[in-house]
């Protein structure tokens, strides 16, 4: 628990998982609200799309803000709005006034939100501790992620089966949404501007596309990128679980928030795991297993039409994607200079952060066109064959071994670009 000796790791840890709770207990409800309201998976999808569009539209803008603002001062505002957010949707479903348009224009502007928070919260971890802590520190940062997409779904399947039970399915999850939301601004404004390399590049077109420009010429993090992306993209099962709880597994809303929960439970426990073991050797190769073990799951989730099965799969799922992320955090947070970091990472947020919001909304559209079922399989197939593809298309991504920061830095930072 090294980073943990860092003050303003700490409170960033404290505003980062308080700040997933309340949106995972946030985007939870939605989900759930809007099939309830709609009965469509093309909606579902939607919601999905109506986070994604932001990301897609501003990420060059957010990044370059990333590398010339606090970070710091980016998260607090970000934060603040999702507050708004939060507490828009709890007076329309308060007033009766809710539908799914409303929903829809509340969630773009949450996005909207999250579009430039992303960029600046997976930049300034390296800015709060020391060098040789970065890796440890993203590891906590990973299992206070996980651990709190595992209460929140869990907290919404209960709060909405209490509310249905007194005529507000979704009211109660939003109080407390907006309450969280709270302490997390309040935290957020406790960490200190931390140092930063400012970008002092002129703001031109050359500056804002610096990142593609970045990661197109490191085949490792081109590579660590499009791999998360399109597994993502092609796994977004989660997306669907309003229509398994209800229509294929029939366990109602507290089963569907436990489906939720099942995905971060493993999730966290791989991040956890990460903490106290963290990949030391063979990282590519890791990285590529684990991202084809997320497309099995994804499967046998898809096809499963008994309860504790279903658990178990989303389980293995999210404990393979934890060990997927903590590879690419490493690779990417470590090799980007720091004055490029923001730049690098909106990209990043666009192309993998962003993509479970498009993934939900390819899950909703193809289990419109398809069915459900086969939607979902043949998004695990696509997932499985991402992974084979890639191990073959990027080899220096699969030459990857260590994760040491020094080795990093002087083989894929400093030195030419290597191919094969």
């Amino acid at each position: 628990m090294r980073a943990f000796r860092h003050r303003d790791f700490r409170y960033f840890w404290a505003t980062r998982v308080s700040g997933i709770l309340a949106t995972e207990m946030l985007v939870t409800t939605v989900g759930w609200q809007v099939y309830r309201l709609t009965a469509s998976e093309l909606n579902l999808g939607l919601v999905g799309f109506a986070q994604f569009a932001p990301f897609a539209l501003l990420f060059l803008v957010s990044g370059v803000a990333a590398d010339r603002l606090p970070r710091m001062r980016i998260i607090l505002g970000c934060v603040a709005l999702q507050t708004v957010c939060a507490a828009t949707l709890l007076w329309g479903t308060w007033s009766g006034a809710i539908d799914f348009r409303i929903i829809l224009a509340v969630l773009v502007l949450f996005g909207v939100a999250r579009a430039f928070q992303a960029p600046a919260q997976m930049a300034i971890v390296p800015n709060l501790v020391p060098t040789e802590d970065v890796a440890n520190a993203i590891a906590w940062s990973a299992a206070g992620f996980q651990m709190a997409r595992i209460i929140g779904p869990t907290i919404s399947g209960l709060l909405i089966a209490f509310g249905a039970a007194h005529g507000q399915d979704e009211l109660f999850v939003y109080i407390l949404s907006v309450a969280v939301f709270v302490l997390a601004t309040g935290l957020a404004a406790m960490v200190r501007k931390p140092a930063q390399v400012v970008s002092q590049a002129p703001i031109a077109v050359a500056s804002i596309l610096a990142g593609f420009r970045f990661i197109w010429s490191r085949q490792v993090i081109l590579g660590t990128i499009g791999l998360d992306l399109f597994a993502v993209l092609f796994g977004g099962a989660i997306a669907l679980l309003p229509v398994y709880a209800t229509d294929i597994l029939g366990v109602g809303a507290e089963g569907f928030g436990i489906l939720r929960s099942a995905f971060t439970a493993g999730s966290f426990l791989g991040a956890l795991y990460m903490t106290q073991h963290p990949v030391t050797r063979r990282a590519g190769l890791k990285l590529l297993y684990a991202v084809g073990t997320f497309g099995l799951g994804v499967i046998i989730f898809g096809v499963s039409e008994i309860f504790w099965l279903s658990i178990a799969a989303l389980f293995v799922m999210g404990f393979a994607d934890a060990i997927s992320v903590f590879v690419r955090q490493n690779l990417v947070q470590i090799i980007t200079p720091d004055e490029m970091r923001g730049r690098v990472s909106a990209v990043t947020a666009v192309f993998i952060g962003a993509s479970n919001e498009l993934g939900e909304f390819e899950s909703g559209v193809t289990a419109h066109w398809w069915g459900t079922v086969p939607a979902v399989v043949v998004g695990g197939a696509a997932t499985v064959t991402v992974a084979v593809g890639f191990a073959w298309l990027f080899p220096q991504l699969r030459k990857v071994d260590s994760l040491e920061p020094d080795e990093l830095i002087r083989n894929y930072r400093d030195a030419p670009p290597r191919r094969g």
